[in-house]
């Protein structure tokens, strides 16, 4: 049993109002999957930018770890030519004083030790102007053979070379240690951004992930929305046959009926009668005049 053009045009309200919520479903995927599309292209800037920094920092890194060798080997020179000078200082001040028969280390340490003495031990007032007398001595001795050792014109420079080195050397270490820390700090800020850049790289992949879900369901949804489209034109094209059906239905039997009427009045006329205007243009309906 065909259906009715009244249920034909029903179920076509229906498919239509199925057909513009899939529209807006539709719409809606793309809206989000674009609006994720611009969120996943700024992270990829952020993250070009990222691994930018990141050369950066590796090269200066890199760069700061070569002037901290350079700095290294220069130290470790002149840590050697101190060593061989505080030596050549050394043997220079023993030769000097061994003429005189005096060891100025022992003298320091026995003034370290009487002065440390005259600090913590109790003592009667005379034992301490005699601990005093000594350490005055002492001192008298230790002048003496630093002027001694002062006198040496060999020595002296040797001293002074020794003072200058171990400033330059003192100087490099510090340099060494700058150096150092700073690339260190390239290092830690090149670690980090790494790690961030981790985070990020995790997020747009997750965000592409969604994205292509979306796309998948939005084309679904449109695969659903152009299904309902085909059906209401089907049924447009079935009500349309309808009312072509009906119309033409119609129409026979209007002219059935016109058919009919006409015969009635020829046969009317045939047997002599008399004919009205309405009879007249009945007959020129069906065609007989």
């Amino acid at each position: 049993m065909s259906e009715s053009i009244e249920d034909l045009i029903k179920k076509k309200d229906e498919f239509q109002i199925k057909a513009n919520e899939l529209k807006e479903k539709r719409n809606k995927l793309h809206l989000k999957s674009k609006k994720l599309a611009d969120e996943r292209d700024l992270l990829n800037s952020s993250i070009r930018d990222m691994r930018n920094k990141i050369s950066e920092h590796k090269q200066n890194r890199d760069e700061l770890n070569e002037r901290v060798k350079h700095a290294k080997e220069q130290r470790n020179k002149l840590n050697k030519s101190y060593s061989d000078v505080k030596k050549q200082t050394e043997d220079l001040q023993k030769k000097r004083l061994s003429s005189s028969g005096a060891n100025l280390n022992e003298l320091r340490k026995q003034l370290r030790t009487l002065e440390n003495e005259q600090m913590t031990q109790p003592m009667s007032p005379q034992k301490e102007k005699k601990l005093i007398e000594v350490i005055s001595e002492v001192h008298t001795k230790i002048k003496a053979q630093e002027n001694l050792l002062n006198s040496d014109p060999r020595l002296k420079k040797s001293i002074e070379e020794e003072k200058s080195i171990k400033q330059k050397a003192e100087k490099q270490h510090e340099l060494v240690e700058k150096l150092a820390t700073r690339a260190q700090e390239e290092h830690e800020g090149m670690i980090e951004l790494i790690r961030q850049l981790d985070n990020l790289v995790k997020k747009v992949n997750v965000i592409q992930e969604t994205i292509v879900m979306t796309k998948i369901e939005a084309d679904t949804v449109h695969k659903e929305f152009i299904d309902c489209v085909d059906k209401i034109h089907d049924l447009e094209r079935k009500v349309t046959t309808g009312h072509e059906k009906k119309r033409k239905a119609k129409k026979a039997v209007e002219a059935t009926h016109a058919q009919k009427e006409a015969t009635e009045i020829f046969e009317k006329f045939r047997r002599g009668e008399k004919l009205s205007t309405e009879d007249l243009m009945a007959l020129q309906k069906a065609g007989l005049i």
